[in-house]
C-alpha cells in the first residue's frame, strides 16, 4: 500500500459521502473514479464497506428522534408504525440483492459504460419528475401507511443497477406515489439505515476471507471520510431541496455520465 493508494481512498470515502444522500448514485461515482483513478478493491469490497460510515452519518444527525422513537415504541402507535413501515421497504431489496448478489458484483458494477447510460438515464427521469410530480398527499416521512412504503422498497430495488442511485430511486418512487419532496428524501434518509447496514453486513461476510490488513487501512480512511461528508449533507439536503427541488441534480446526472462516456471513448 502506497501514500497513492491512501489519498485515492480519502478521495472516494468523500465522494462516496457526498453522493450518497443525493440522487446521483454514489455507486456509480466512484466506481467511475475508482476505474479513472486504477483503484481496485477484492470484490468491490471497498466501495460497499465505506457506506457504513454514511450509515452513521445518518444517526447521528437523527440520534435525538431516533432515540424517541426507541423510547415510544412499548406505548406509541405511531412509533411501531415508523419503524414496522421502514422494515416493510426494506425487505424487498434485502431478499432480491440476497439472491443477485453475485450478478451484481460481477457484471453490473465491472461495467462502466452501463453505469454512465444510467446516470444519463436517472437524470433525465430527475428532470422529467421534478416538474410533473403529481401533487403531494403524505408530508410525513415517519407516517406513510404500509403499502405505500412497501412501494417505495420495490423501487429502491431499481439501484441494484449502479447508476440508478438508491436515494434516486426511492425519492423518485415516493413523489409518484404521492409523498412530498422534503418527506420522500427524509424517508429514503430512513430506509438507508437497514438497506445500507445490511449491504455491509452481508458483503463484509461474503468477502470475509479476501481482505487484508492494507484493505482494513484503507476501509478505515475511506469510512471516516464518507462519515465526514455524509454528515455535512445530511444536514443541508433537506433545506436545499425545499429550495430548489432535484432538477440540479438531474442536469448533475447527466453531466457525468456523458463525461464519463467521453473519458471512456478517450482511455477506456
Amino acid at each position: 500500500m502506497t501514500l497513492g493508494d491512501m489519498l485515492e481512498a480519502l478521495i472516494l470515502g468523500l465522494l462516496e459521502g457526498l453522493t450518497e444522500f443525493i440522487p446521483v448514485s454514489s455507486t456509480a461515482h466512484i466506481l467511475l473514479a475508482g476505474h479513472f483513478l486504477g483503484f481496485e478493491s477484492n470484490g468491490h469490497t471497498f466501495e460497499v464497506l465505506i457506506q457504513l460510515g454514511a450509515v452513521l452519518a445518518i444517526l447521528t444527525v437523527y440520534f435525538q428522534r431516533f432515540l424517541r422513537v426507541a423510547q415510544q415504541l412499548p406505548t406509541n402507535p405511531g412509533a411501531r408504525r415508523f419503524v414496522m413501515g421502514v422494515v416493510i421497504a426494506f425487505l424487498p431489496a434485502a431478499v432480491i440483492g440476497a439472491m443477485a448478489h453475485g450478478f451484481i458484483k460481477s457484471v453490473l458494477f465491472e461495467t462502466p459504460t452501463l453505469i454512465c447510460g444510467t446516470l444519463i438515464f436517472g437524470g433525465i427521469i430527475l428532470l422529467f419528475i421534478d416538474k410533473v410530480v403529481p401533487e403531494p398527499r403524505y408530508n410525513n416521512a415517519m407516517g406513510l401507511p404500509w403499502h405505500i412504503a412497501l412501494a417505495i422498497g420495490f423501487f429502491q430495488c431499481l439501484a441494484m443497477i449502479p447508476g440508478m442511485s438508491r436515494s434516486g430511486s426511492t425519492i423518485v418512487g415516493a413523489m409518484l406515489l404521492g409523498v412530498d419532496k422534503r418527506a420522500a428524501a427524509e424517508f429514503s434518509f430512513f430506509l438507508a439505515l437497514p438497506t445500507m447496514f445490511g449491504a455491509f453486513a452481508y458483503d463484509l461476510y461474503k468477502n470475509r476471507g479476501n481482505l487484508s490488513m492494507d484493505d482494513g487501512l484503507l476501509i478505515v480512511i475511506g469510512f471516516v471520510a464518507a462519515f465526514c461528508a455524509a454528515v455535512v449533507v445530511v444536514k443541508s439536503l433537506l433545506d436545499f431541496v425545499s429550495k430548489h427541488g432535484y432538477a440540479p441534480f438531474g442536469w448533475w446526472r447527466i453531466a457525468v455520465g456523458i463525461a464519463g462516456l467521453i473519458g471512456l471513448a478517450l482511455v477506456g
